[in-house]
């Protein structure tokens, strides 16, 4: 694909993210899009807000940030998505997300089918499926024949094994944290325990041909064309976690898409990944000179 561009399209959420008095656009699949947008590819983005002031200014947002929003829909019924964020000690994130929120309540219209179609990859979660409305047009998107990429994002209590399954079943490629392969593995079974082997598992149960395992600040493992890669991670002062793992999600699928050998690849995405780590909030500007030198300097 390096020949022409690469056009992308993510569904899901579409939120803010509430740091005490701030807010934050953000939602996983969002978060993806936004930085393969700033990577050069051509990305929308298919949700729902609420028609309410939230719900116009993130758009505005969003447009400002070059992202095509035709197909982000507005509710009348359920508001714009929030996320209230609290930081632990170590920086790290955890999450309540309200419920209903307009992103539980995305239905399709035939853009939106056209546009997933005519895309070279589909970017989708697990958590746009704790509600049936949207449960049922991600099914529908999945029939497609388009690259589909799954970032398994578990938050409790939004989640049973058995859906996991089932959307892992649809994917090409797989993004897990460290801790989630290990959980759903032993959900699913494995007798395994390192992560090289439950990568191998999980694309014995399914028909993903990648892989891929962030471990924090200890880099990534990536599984692609039977190889294994392995980046140890890049030494940032952590601002926050939110959205690190999503921006690395985007990056190296727009790195291996566009034909960058897997190595470079994964350490590209390693290193954007550190980089908004070191930064607030999920969708922090970094630019390729930035990502170039951390890795140079690692």
């Amino acid at each position: 694909m390096s020949n022409k561009l690469l056009k992308a399209v993510a569904f899901g959420e579409v939120l803010y993210d509430i740091f005490g008095n701030e807010k934050k656009i953000g939602g996983a699949p969002l978060n993806v899009a936004l930085r393969m947008k700033a990577l050069g590819a051509e990305t929308n983005m298919i949700s729902c807000v609420g028609n309410d002031e939230n719900g116009d200014s993130i758009i505005t947002e969003i447009t400002n940030l070059g992202l095509q929003t035709d197909t982000i829909l507005k509710s009348d019924d359920f508001p714009t998505g929030l996320v209230h964020v609290t930081l632990d000690e170590s920086k790290s994130a955890t999450y309540e997300i309200l419920y209903p929120s307009a992103w539980d309540k995305i239905v399709l219209n035939e853009e939106a089918r056209d546009l997933v179609v005519n895309s070279d990859v589909l970017i989708y979660g697990s958590l746009v499926c704790r509600d049936e409305v949207s449960r049922q047009a991600l099914e529908e998107l999945l029939n497609t024949h388009t690259y589909k990429v799954f970032d398994v994002n578990l938050r409790k209590p939004h989640y049973s094994y058995e859906l996991l399954l089932e959307l892992m079943q649809f994917a090409n490629f797989i993004k897990f944290n460290d801790e989630e392969l290990t959980e759903i593995s032993a959900a699913l079974d494995s007798p395994y325990t390192s992560l090289e082997e439950n990568m191998n598992f999980i694309c014995s149960l399914t028909n993903a041909t990648a892989i891929c395992v962030t471990r924090g600040k200890d880099g990534a493992l990536l599984l692609w064309d039977k190889h294994l890669y392995e980046n140890k991670g890049y030494t940032v002062k952590v601002e926050d976690t939110v959205g690190a793992g999503d921006s690395f999600l985007g990056a190296l699928v727009t790195s291996l898409l566009t034909d960058k050998e897997p190595q470079e690849a994964l350490n590209f995405a390693c290193a954007t990944g550190a980089l908004v780590a070191g930064s607030s909030g999920a969708n922090p500007e970094i630019s390729t000179i930035d990502i170039q030198n951390l890795i140079h300097k690692n």
